[in-house]
């Protein structure tokens, strides 16, 4: 039986520790992923392979004692594949549904990006609703229920753009990057990250952690930090930054990924370092720079971000 302190910023710090042992020097990451979970939001992971993208889903899911599923996206993966398929059983003399690798409350998507848009549409029906059409009949997934997606460069061959619509569903596009030297050298020295991730166990039941993801809906918000945050929309509308500006769901889905942020802080109401610290991983990926920028997307957020007062 885990024992859970009564303070949440004492959960997340354990959550945190523990995965950081399994993914080394990427600890910022980590706190950013972990706040994307709370705020009940989808992650996208976009680097190139080897980094440790599979591990630190894995990872994340055995910490918090959650079904754990993994599909590899693949060029001819079916929707059938994913959602599941009804089969007949002659000793029933009926129709089976058999469910696909959906049906976890952990999803990988690895290499998201090599499938074709009629497997994205149904993973796209699953990140939005929670639920999948097979064969006209809607069948609810389990809850909580994250999408924890990995994405090769586009650049790279057998590769498929995502969708705008599909993009917009992810709440935070991270990059883990390479190692530094001390990182990678205890990566060497050290044992098999499956083995590693093998040897975990549960630091936060799902029960718990359905009651941090409310606590998260209870960090104030102060009328200036909700007009600091109108005023970062409004810039990306502006015209000067980006081709079009967020949506009100992205600011919605910004709003919660600050208050994840200030919990995991020990904060009780969010500041406009929270949303300083999470725009580029929340915004970047949904907007496309204004031609002639000169900058990639995390650059033109930056930049917009210092032209921007605090109030």
């Amino acid at each position: 039986m885990i024992q859970t302190p009564s303070d949440p910023a004492e959960d997340l710090a354990r959550l945190i520790d523990q995965v950081s042992t399994i993914i080394v020097g990427k600890r910022p990451q980590i706190v950013d992923a972990v706040a994307c979970l709370l705020a009940g939001g989808h992650l996208l992971i976009e680097d190139v392979p080897g980094v440790g993208k599979t591990t630190l889903a894995h990872a994340l899911s055995v910490s918090l004692g959650l079904r754990f599923s993994r599909v590899q996206f693949t060029a001819d993966l079916m929707p059938s594949d994913l959602v599941g398929v009804s089969v007949y059983e002659r000793a029933r003399e009926a129709f089976v549904f058999h469910p696909g690798p959906v049906f976890a409350q952990v999803l990988l998507a690895d290499e998201i990006n090599r499938a074709g848009p009629k497997t994205q549409s149904a993973l796209l029906e699953a990140m939005e609703e929670h639920q999948v059409s097979v064969e006209g009949e809607t069948r609810a997934l389990p809850e909580p229920f994250f999408v924890i997606a990995t994405q090769n460069p586009s650049d790279q061959l057998g590769t498929y753009p995502l969708p705008e619509s599909q993009l917009d569903r992810f709440l935070m596009c991270l990059t883990l990057g390479y190692p530094d030297h001390a990182s990678e050298r205890a990566l060497l020295a050290g044992t098999d990250r499956r083995e590693a991730i093998a040897r975990l166990g549960p630091v936060i039941t799902p029960p718990r952690l359905r009651e941090l993801q409310q606590a998260v809906l209870r960090v104030h918000v102060a009328e200036a930090l909700l007009d600091y945050l109108q005023a970062l929309i409004a810039a990306t509308r502006s015209g000067r930054w980006f081709v079009e500006g967020l949506s009100p769901r992205a600011g919605i889905a910004l709003l919660r990924a600050a208050r994840a942020r200030a919990l995991i802080d020990r904060r009780g109401h969010v500041a406009p370092d929270d949303l300083q610290a999470i725009l580029p991983q929340c915004i970047g990926h949904r907007l496309v720079p204004v031609a002639g920028a000169g900058r990639g997307r995390l650059e033109q957020v930056r930049a917009m971000l210092e032209a921007v007062p605090v109030p």
